[in-house]
């Protein structure tokens, strides 16, 4: 059964106080690594001074949030993950995308059932160039730190300035800003909707077992959701064919994807045909959920039309491929190879992309810390292994003759593939199937229009038997059609996606991530030549192919099936 994603958050009244739990060892017992993206706590202290400030200057109600803090539940396998690498990905992710600094902590519970990551993120930014204000005259603040125009105003009785009142001098700074204003998104009820998916979408970018996958889903996604129907329930016939409408809309939303439409005109139409449709029918007719069927079929048929349209120009461009590379006196597979090739150079990217300093993270190796010290010898190797990087290459440093001898201290490791790398050719294969299955359906919708326009041109009274036979035929055509979908959706279930849109985000970061260790790779042969690239022992090598054979087990459990394409 698959797992639902958890991710909680909590306001934060205490900073400091709650970056010394998190982060000490003497109160955790189960703490394996802490990481901030800005390690002076200084930082985090003035943070928490300027929140107290700016709260109190509002004269707001209640408990001052000097930071927010995310609850992260991982899989139990990421354990298996170098401690260093999988925190900082976690966080260094939220900072790409957010731009706050961050404090986290990767924890276990006591009884070691639940991982999970403490992240504490900052909702203002520090200024590059911190702002001062000088006093251009001597200014008066009473004890509540308001400011008053006269000194009279903080004198007591006797003339003395009061307990807690102040005077600054002229020329003096009397207020110093080093942090932006609060970032509003994080106040906002969609972003912990947001921070899920995000989440969600990365922890199954780094899973290496199918069943580890996370479930959620997206309410600002192009899916409907559909509804749960309880034991006895009344409505459970309308329910159930409210579900249907909603799945064939989602059915054609995979297929959408799958065709290449973009996923913010598939938003658009969503939004515009369905969202505010019954908005609007709400208004007019009141509640009536047999209107709702209506407004979901005329934005499927919309969406159909898109599709049809980027298919076709999808045909037109392959066709001009094939002819443009292959020539006239060319066999068809050698056409197909033409195409082939033109395709995955499309594919690659027209430049290299620049390597990053990515480990190799996931030791298969790793064992429990209760089991015995025999293995320690082996640990050491794949600690070793973890420390060699896919972009250890830096840009810009001068190839090395391949006869020129190094010392062994200053080679660089090979690169190795991430563990999402590792997985592209595994998501290329079910790319393939999804497109293979997808223009099985155009086809398939090709002839069946071709029918319906023989049926509309198909008049007189003595043609009425042909005319039962086209509907027929258009009948069955639709069935299969129907199928067709439902097994184009069902392909990336097989592999434990939610959807086709979980998989596309998957496919298309580990399309990324394997072309910078390609690039990678290319660069460490270009400095040391082929001969270091075939001098790899053959543990090293049963390690690397290790990952492949793992990687393929599901698809040769589904290769019978797939050989039906759904046209039944």
């Amino acid at each position: 059964m698959k797992r639902n994603s958890f991710i909680e958050m909590a306001k934060l009244h205490n900073l400091s106080g709650r970056i010394t739990y998190i982060s000490s060892r003497a109160k955790q017992e189960h703490l394996y690594e802490v990481y901030a993206t800005e390690p002076d706590r200084a930082f985090w202290r003035e943070l928490a001074k300027c929140n107290q400030e700016e709260f109190e200057k509002s004269g707001t109600n209640g408990k001052c949030i000097e930071a927010r803090e995310l609850m992260i539940a991982l899989p139990e396998s990421f354990i298996n993950y170098d401690h260093d690498y999988l925190l900082k990905k976690m966080v260094d992710e939220f900072k790409e995308k957010y731009g706050v600094e961050c404090f986290a902590a990767l924890h276990h519970n006591k009884r070691k059932t639940n991982l999970h990551i403490h992240m504490i993120f900052a909702e203002r930014k520090r200024l590059e160039q911190p702002t001062e204000k000088t006093a251009t005259r001597n200014m008066f603040y009473d004890e509540h730190g308001r400011h008053v125009r006269t000194k009279k105003e903080i004198l007591d009785d006797d003339g003395n300035i009061r307990k807690g009142c102040k005077i600054v001098k002229k020329g003096e700074v009397y207020e110093r800003k080093i942090f932006t204003t609060k970032d509003g998104r994080f106040k906002q009820e969609s972003f912990l909707d947001e921070a899920k998916v995000f989440y969600t979408d990365l922890i199954n970018q780094m899973v290496l077992d199918d069943k580890d996958r996370l479930s959620i889903f997206d309410k600002n996604g192009p899916y409907l959701a559909t509804k749960k129907v309880g034991k006895n329930n009344p409505k459970a016939e309308e329910i159930k064919a409210d579900n249907e409408i909603r799945m064939e809309w989602n059915r054609e939303v995979d297929r959408a994807i799958v065709s290449g439409v973009p996923e913010a005109e598939i938003l658009e139409i969503k939004k515009t045909e369905i969202t505010d449709r019954v908005k609007e029918s709400v208004e007019r007719n009141g509640k009536k959920p047999e209107l709702f069927g209506d407004i979901v079929r005329a934005a499927i048929l919309l969406l159909e039309r898109l599709i049809a349209k980027v298919m076709q120009k999808v045909m037109e461009m392959t066709e001009k491929a094939i002819s443009k590379a292959a020539g006239i006196e060319e066999t068809p597979k050698e056409m197909q190879k033409e195409l082939a090739s033109h395709i995955q150079a499309e594919d690659e990217p027209t430049h290299q992309p620049e390597i990053k300093k990515i480990p190799f993270p996931f030791d298969h190796y790793r064992k429990s810390e209760n089991q015995n010290q025999t293995e320690q010898p082996q640990q050491k190797g794949i600690v070793a292994d973890k420390k060699t990087v896919i972009g250890q290459t830096k840009a810009g440093q001068k190839s090395v003759p391949a006869e020129t001898k190094q010392p062994e201290t200053e080679r660089l490791p090979q690169p190795k593939p991430s563990v999402l790398a590792a997985k592209y050719p595994r998501l290329k294969e079910i790319e393939d199937k999804l497109k293979d299955q997808n223009k099985a359906i155009f086809e398939r919708e090709q002839k069946r229009d071709e029918l319906k326009k023989e049926l509309s041109e198909c008049t007189g009274i003595f043609k009425g038997g042909r005319r039962k036979e086209l509907q027929q035929e258009i009948d069955r055509a639709d069935k299969q059609i129907s199928n067709m979908k439902k097994h184009l959706s069902s392909i990336v279930r097989e592999y434990k996606f939610d959807s086709v849109q979980a998989f596309n985000k998957e496919f298309n970061a580990a399309k990324k991530e394997y072309f910078d260790y390609q690039a990678a790779r290319a660069e460490w042969k270009k400095i040391y030549g082929e001969k270091m690239a075939d001098s790899i022992s053959v543990r090293d090598r049963l390690r690397q192919k290790e990952q492949i054979v793992k990687e393929r087990e599901v698809v040769r459990t589904h290769q019978t099936r797939q050989k039906d394409k759904g046209a039944r």
